[in-house]
C-alpha cells in the first residue's frame, strides 16, 4: 500500500532538533533497533536507562514519521482486544498483569515528560467514554468488569453532567478515565529520541534498511548508504515494514486511519466543550477528539484499508464532526492526514524472538501510545537483564493475515460492525 504524504498539525508544529545524520560505512552493536516511532524508541530508551547505549536505531524517514507521529495523542490503558477477551484467554491474575503493563506505561509516559522535559503539550485531565446509545449497560458492564478485574475505577457520568463536558446533544451517558491523559505525540517522540541520544544511542534517520540477514553469530543489516553487524536487532516497524521479514510482515495489515484539526476556534471551543479531556465515544467505528492548546479541535476516526488524499479525509470526518457539534458547521479545517496503523488478527500486540537475537514488536492497532510504551521496557528488560516478562505476549503470535485477502476480510467486518451501528442508533430513533 502507498502512504499518500498529507501536511499533519503536528508536522507543522513539530520541535525544532538537528536531524540525525544517515547511516554511512560499517558500524557494530550490541543492538540494532530499526524504526523510530515508539516501540523502537520506547526500546532504546529503556536500553539507555539499563546501561546499555550500544544501541543503533535506523529511521526510513524521520523519528515519528509513521502511525507515532499521526495519531490521536490519547494515553490510556489497556489494549484493541477487550478487557473481557483479555480475562477469558488468561485469566484472572494473568490478564490483570498484562493489564497493568499499560497502566503502568501510562504513569511511565508522564514520567517521562516531566524528567526529559519533553514539550509535547500534554494534558492531564482524562479521557471521557461518551455513550452514543441511550442503553446505559455497555458503560455499567465495563465499569464494573474494570473495578472487579482490574482495580480500575472510572467514575459514572450522569447525561446531565455529561452534556454540562461536552456541549452536544448526540450522547447519553458516560464514564471518565481520570488517570489518561493526552498529548502532541510526535514532539513526544522527538523528545524520546533526544532523551536516548543524550544517553548514548546512535540515531539515524533517513536510512532505508533493505536486508537483515544472520551471519554466523552476528546480524547484518544493509541500509541505503551502510551497514550495521548487531548481536541483537529488534523490528519495530509497525504498519511500514515493507516486507523487510515476510513472517513479521505478514503477520499485520497497515490499516490507514483519519485525522484533521480544525482553525483556532478562539470561544468557540467554549461552546462545545467545557473540559480539557480528549473523547471518544461507544460504537465500534468510533469518533475520538480533543481539544489542543491553542483552541483548535482535533478530530479523528474510521479505518480503512485506503490511504486517502487530505481532501476526501477532510470531507468524511467534518460530516463526521457535525453530526456531533452541528455549531461547527462553519469551521475552516486547516490540516487533514492519515496514517498506518499495524492490525493483527487476534487484535494484540506481537512482542517476541525467534531465539536466535531477532526480536519484534508491532500491532499496536489504535491503542498505540502505552502498549508501545510497555512493549520498550519488556524488550528493554530482556536484552539488558534477560527478563522473561515478555513471555506471556507470546500467546499472541505472528498469525498469517493473509494479505491481499485480510484487507477485504477486515474492511468487510469494518463495515459490518458500521451497520450494526447505524441500525442500533437508528432503532433507539
Amino acid at each position: 500500500m502507498k502512504h499518500t504524504a498529507a501536511p499533519s498539525y503536528y508536522r507543522a508544529t513539530a520541535s525544532a532538533y538537528e536531524a540525525y545524520a544517515p547511516l554511512e560505512g560499517r558500524v557494530e552493536a550490541k543492538v540494532a533497533i530499526i524504526g523510530g516511532g515508539f516501540a523502537g524508541l520506547h526500546t532504546a530508551l529503556g536500553l539507555a536507562e539499563r546501561g546499555v547505549r550500544d544501541v543503533v536505531l535506523l529511521e526510513r524517514e524521520q523519528v515519528g514519521f509513521g502511525a507515532s507521529g499521526r495519531n490521536g495523542g490519547f494515553v490510556f490503558a489497556g489494549y484493541s482486544l477487550g478487557e473481557q477477551a483479555l480475562l477469558e484467554a488468561h485469566g484472572a491474575q494473568q490478564a490483570r498483569a498484562m493489564f497493568e503493563r499499560t497502566t503502568d506505561a501510562v504513569r511511565r509516559i508522564r514520567d517521562l515528560v516531566g524528567r526529559y522535559a519533553i514539550d509535547c503539550k500534554m494534558v492531564d485531565e482524562g479521557v471521557i467514554w461518551a455513550n452514543w446509545f441511550r442503553d446505559p449497560n455497555v458503560l455499567r458492564g465495563r465499569q464494573q468488569l474494570l473495578a472487579e478485574h482490574y482495580g480500575i475505577e472510572w467514575e459514572w457520568l450522569e447525561r446531565e453532567r455529561l452534556r454540562e463536558l461536552v456541549r452536544s446533544d448526540r450522547y447519553f451517558d458516560g464514564l471518565y478515565e481520570r488517570h489518561a491523559l493526552h498529548l502532541h505525540p510526535l514532539n513526544f517522540a522527538i523528545g524520546l529520541a533526544g532523551a536516548a541520544n543524550e544517553q548514548g544511542v546512535r540515531i539515524h534517520e533517513r536510512t532505508d534498511v533493505w536486508r537483515v540477514r544472520r551471519e554466523g553469530e552476528r546480524w547484518h543489516i544493509c541500509a541505503t548508504h551502510g551497514e550495521v553487524l548487531a548481536e541483537q536487532v529488534v523490528m519495530a516497524c509497525g504498519g511500514y515494514l515493507g516486507g523487510l521479514h515476510r513472517q513479521i510482515d505478514r503477520a499485520i495489515l497497515p490499516i490507514a486511519t483519519y485525522v484533521m484539526v480544525t482553525e483556532p476556534l478562539g470561544e468557540r471551543l467554549d461552546d462545545i466543550l467545557r473540559t480539557r479531556a480528549a473523547v471518544y465515544d461507544t460504537r465500534f467505528a468510533f469518533d475520538y477528539y480533543r481539544p489542543l492548546p491553542d483552541t483548535r479541535l482535533l478530530w479523528g476516526g474510521r479505518i480503512s484499508v485506503r490511504d486517502r488524499s487530505a481532501r476526501a479525509v477532510q470531507r468524511l470526518l467534518m460530516n463526521d464532526m457535525l453530526k456531533v457539534f452541528p455549531v461547527l458547521k462553519n469551521a475552516r479545517v486547516d490540516y487533514a492526514w492519515s496514517g498506518l496503523m499495524s492490525y493483527a488478527r487476534h487484535q494484540m500486540p506481537q512482542i517476541g524472538t525467534q531465539g536466535d537475537g531477532l526480536w519484534w514488536a508491532q500491532a499496536f492497532g489504535g491503542h498505540g501510545l502505552a502498549p508501545t510504551c510497555a512493549a520498550g521496557e519488556l524488550l528493554a528488560a530482556a536484552l539488558a537483564e534477560g527478563s522473561d516478562a515478555w513471555k506471556p505476549f507470546m500467546h499472541y503470535g505472528l498469525d498469517n493475515t493473509y494479505r491481499p485477502l485480510g484487507y477485504l476480510a477486515a474492511q468487510a467486518s469494518y463495515w459490518l460492525e458500521q451497520g450494526k451501528d447505524w441500525f442500533k442508533t437508528r432503532l433507539e430513533g
